[in-house]
């Protein structure tokens, strides 16, 4: 039995096993079942036996820890579980500084503990175990919590990720960039090709929300090149009006732009066209932070 098929079915069968133990999608969510039902003909016989599939399991589960959800996103590499799976907890209880601890504590444990076994279950139990933990650890938990029900109001912060990747051809990724910038209520815009540009504005826990599920898929590069972060209390005082999302945003909805696509393999854009796009926009000088020119 070649290894990729060795990893295929111990894949399969751990994912069967969190179904079975997660039953609902309230609990578990398959958030790409091509890459499942891909996994399962590999598994079975009716894909070539040669190669792996090419797109990766990737799938939610959400737990309850006393009054704080969190929820365990995780994407399957291809040799899982001889190397471990790409794993990110999410818990509005948390800071960023005590997500990354607990994100860099996980990978030690599992590290140490599991490398070479499938471990999904054994994260969760581990999540489970320890987030009051660092939770507990920042002085300034419970005032903040109280704040945040209380005196804060909702998107209090506007945000406009400018993210950049290496290239974007997947047609899987492709659609979910769109159908999920519209789930969350995102305005902006998405240039697939090499390089692959991606501009979503709107409340900053929408636009977080987008990147955490948008940097775990399999990428050869992808950073937020730059940001734009504004308050809108503060914003609004200042100034003596009132400002809103809706005020703030640049674009209309959010759409797949492309802009003259041409080389061998029609995967480049017009450089020139996607400035004069963004200086409609009103965002010409990000053109410079991505490229490192001035554009004309």
């Amino acid at each position: 039995m070649s290894s990729h098929l060795e990893c295929a079915e111990s894949q399969l069968a751990e994912i069967d096993l969190l179904t079975s133990m997660f039953p609902t999608v309230e609990e578990l969510e398959i958030t790409d079942q091509l890459a499942l039902a891909e996994l399962r003909d590999f598994v079975e016989g009716s894909a070539p036996a040669d190669h792996p599939p090419p797109s990766r399991p990737q799938f939610t589960i959400k737990q309850k820890l006393e009054e704080v959800d969190f929820i365990v996103c995780c994407c399957y590499p291809s040799d899982y579980p001889k190397v471990l799976p790409e794993i990110t907890v999410r818990c509005g209880g948390l800071s960023r500084a005590q997500q990354t601890e607990l994100h860099s504590s996980l990978g030690s444990y599992l590290t140490e503990n599991s490398q070479g076994e499938v471990c999904v279950l054994t994260a969760v139990d581990w999540v489970k175990e320890s987030l009051q933990d660092f939770i507990d650890k920042s002085p300034t938990a419970a005032p903040a919590a109280q704040k945040a029900s209380g005196s804060l109001q909702p998107q209090e912060v506007f945000s406009r990720l400018w993210i950049y990747s290496h290239h974007i051809y997947n047609k899987s990724k492709r659609k979910n960039i769109l159908e999920w910038s519209k789930e969350l209520g995102l305005s902006g815009f998405s240039m697939p090709g090499k390089p692959g540009i991606v501009c979503v504005e709107g409340p900053q826990s929408a636009c977080e929300e987008f990147w955490s599920r948008v940097k775990v898929l399999t990428w050869k590069k992808i950073m937020i090149r730059h940001r734009e972060d504004i308050e809108l209390s503060r914003e609004g005082k200042d100034s003596g009006t009132a400002q809103s999302i809706e005020s703030l945003r640049k674009f209309t909805g959010f759409e797949e732009a492309m802009f003259d696509p041409h080389g061998s393999r029609g995967n480049h854009m017009d450089l020139g066209q996607l400035y004069q796009f963004l200086n409609e926009k009103g965002c010409c000088d990000v053109f410079q932070i991505y490229f490192g020119i001035e554009g004309r």
